[in-house]
């Protein structure tokens, strides 16, 4: 039995400018697709009675929130942040009425566009709001970036205390000898109530992540330390401890190069059985192992797939215990260890509407309620909270409410050949109702490059979906999940290759019959946005109409672009040397391109600067071609504002309609 509790509520509470007009008008479909995912992160106290959620409210601001599971009560608006570069990240439970949350801020100093991290604790009533990030003194010797995260929300008999890292900054002194040497990154156990802290990992200048048991020891270490260059180095070492030592003992050296990691990469410790958790290549295709962290090193393969990477671990409870692992075909699936959460798992994706895919997200202590998102290709998603003991299924929030009663569009697997005989996966949406034949039709390659797409809701599919489009998402050479072969030696280095197939995307929609003659469009965001641009230098009479939202234009740049931090080597040899760079960059290559473009930029995106949309631009407007660039001031690569994302689909839509000729 399903019971639906306060989601009216919270709609009215965080979503006032949600406009109630007719769907069918493109203007209100766009308010509805643009507006952002009301529940950004959410997690259940350790008596399973409450959620604590991070929800979107007005254009760009958070809230924290908590409600209870079980009464229906109106949410209590713990926290707020309104401003658009200061998010939250995450917000978990310390204990039945402590919350600790991670701070993301982007700050623009002297010129550069910093990520930071800062770590804040607050009741559930609101009360008690405290900074845990212990902050860098006016004698430090550096810069704190990062103000840590938890590791461990298990300190025994301790509740409100964590397992804490912490960024140590040596100090200058002169004349005495107070000054503090400690310099880089350790582990503190911090009480979250009354704002103690003590050190249980002493600050070692070369370590990067510290991974504990989920019972209060840390068990491995991974560090990384410079080149000779002075900037990161690209081998990580792992080390491990056997249970009650000190001692550190080397587990793993992954070496980082342009096809990706090569070595065992540990992710969790299975206290019980006294092993770790991690996932290195089995024939050319990334496989989860685990290794004993007794001394022998004795290694076995857990789970391995012919067609695809294994690539995520999956943990639930406040002790992270490890119950499985997925991948994805034509859908994700996951591989239970724990036998009661495989059958949950199947019987409730059955009983649920559409058969979802279910993915667990939280549980209480002992794990007697289980915090639960449903989604599918037509559900934007749904949480409940399923109580064990009495077989109940609590439905708690949509996660987009604004989208109740539109109709969505299936997403279907499918595969194309490329040029070389080569088939590509990919997932074609049709317009509800379409009979899918002379549709305008729209190739939308993903971000990443090292990414792929993945069945399930994608606001942006859907709403051009909406407007008539038939979309095609291909996975092409490039992506990651399909092992190394398939990845090369990455989307840029092999562009000829992964742009060839987003190509041959658009020439098998107009050879199925799908996509009309002459109305034939291409969308893409960041690596997405730069395939869109460069497709058309290889091809410049396929696509009739270029939309790129944050794209990466000109390689030099992109590499210019992270010369002043610590991975530069990393991003140069990921880049790398030679005519690819020049002949792979859309700026670079202008004059080829025949159809009009479209861009859209945020001036506070640090993942790609907008200074590659603007020298597009500049580059296109110098070659007599069509272009507009649309800039977002004081918004970052995601553009996470209602307004912004409103206005990206309209202008876009209508760009769309006016160079493929379809009516408004």
């Amino acid at each position: 039995m399903s019971r639906k509790i306060f989601a009216r509520v919270l709609a009215l509470a965080v979503l006032a400018f949600a406009n109630p007009l007719a769907a069918e008008e493109a203007s209100q479909l766009a308010a509805k697709f643009g507006a952002r995912e009301q529940i950004r992160q959410i997690s259940l106290s350790p008596d399973g009675n409450q959620v604590a959620f991070v929800a979107s409210v007005d254009d760009f601001g958070q809230a924290l929130f908590v409600a209870d599971v079980n009464q229906g009560g109106v949410p209590r608006r713990v926290l707020d942040s309104t401003n658009a570069n200061e998010k939250f990240r995450w917000c978990a439970w310390a204990s039945q009425t402590r919350l600790m949350c991670q701070i993301g801020v982007l700050r623009k100093d002297t010129g550069l566009l910093l990520s930071m991290t800062r770590m804040i604790a607050v009741n559930s009533d609101g009360s008690g709001v405290a900074r845990l990030t212990e902050e860098a003194s006016s004698s430090s010797l550096g810069f704190l970036q990062f103000g840590g995260t938890v590791i461990d929300w298990n300190v025994a008999n301790k509740p409100g205390t964590v397992l804490m890292t912490r960024k140590f900054l040596p100090e200058f002194s002169t004349g005495t000898m107070l000054a503090s040497s400690a310099n880089g990154l350790g582990v503190e156990e911090v009480d979250s109530l009354a704002l103690t802290r003590r050190t249980v990992e002493p600050a070692r200048k070369d370590a990067s992540v510290y991974v504990t048991d989920g019972h209060g020891h840390v068990r491995l270490m991974m560090t990384q330390g410079d080149n000779s260059s002075g900037y990161d180095s690209d081998k990580l070492r792992y080390f491990y401890r056997k249970p009650d030592s000190r001692s550190w003992a080397l587990l793993s050296i992954v070496q980082l190069s342009a096809i990706g990691s090569i070595g065992l990469s540990p992710v969790a410790v299975d206290d019980a059985r006294n092993l770790v958790y991690g996932f290195d290549h089995k024939d050319g295709l990334q496989a989860l192992f685990s290794v004993a962290l007794d001394g022998t090193g004795r290694r076995e393969l857990v789970l391995s797939r012919p067609d695809v990477d294994v690539d995520n671990l999956i943990r639930i409870g406040r002790d992270h215990r490890i119950v499985g692992a997925s991948f994805a075909t034509e859908r994700r699936s996951t591989e239970f260890f724990d036998p009661e959460l495989k059958r949950l798992q199947s019987a409730l994706g059955k009983a649920l509407p559409g058969s979802p895919l279910i993915d667990f997200v939280d549980a209480s202590t002992g794990e007697t309620k289980l915090l639960m998102l449903a989604t599918s290709d037509t559900d934007p998603g749904k949480f409940y909270v399923f109580d064990k003991a009495s077989r109940q299924l609590a439905e708690v929030l949509p996660v987009r409410p604004e989208l109740e009663g539109v109709t969505l569009a299936q997403m279907r697997p499918v595969s194309f050949p490329a040029a070389d005989g080569t088939q590509i996966p990919g997932y074609l949406t049709l317009p509800p109702g379409s009979t899918g034949k002379g549709l305008p039709a729209i190739v939308m390659p993903h971000g990443g490059p090292g990414s792929r797409d993945e069945w399930g809701f994608d606001w942006l599919v859907q709403f051009y979906a909406s407007r008539g489009f038939a979309v095609l998402q291909p996975n092409f050479r490039g992506s990651s999940g399909y092992g190394s072969a398939w990845y090369r030696r990455n989307g840029f280095q092999s562009w000829r290759t992964a742009i060839g197939d987003v190509n041959d995307a658009g020439r098998w929609l107009l050879a199925q019959g799908t996509a009309a003659p002459g109305k034939l469009g291409i969308f893409g965001w960041s690596y997405g946005g730069y395939a869109a641009l460069q497709s058309s230098v290889l091809d410049p009479d396929l696509f009739k109409a270029i939309v790129a939202v944050a794209p990466v234009t000109d390689l030099e740049s992109l590499r210019g672009e992270s010369r002043q931090f610590t991975n530069f080597d990393i991003v140069d040899a990921y880049i790398g040397r030679g005519p690819h760079v020049r002949e792979g960059s859309p700026a670079q290559n202008a004059t080829a391109i025949k159809a009009p473009v479209l861009m859209f930029h945020g001036d506070f995106d640090a993942n790609v600067r907008i200074d590659e949309s603007r020298l597009m631009a500049k580059k296109l407007r110098d070659a007599g071609k069509q272009v507009e660039l649309i800039e977002f001031s004081g918004l970052d690569h995601q553009l996470d504002s209602v307004s912004a994302r409103t206005r990206l689909l309209m202008e876009s839509d209508t760009f769309l309609r006016r160079n493929l000729g379809i009516a408004p």
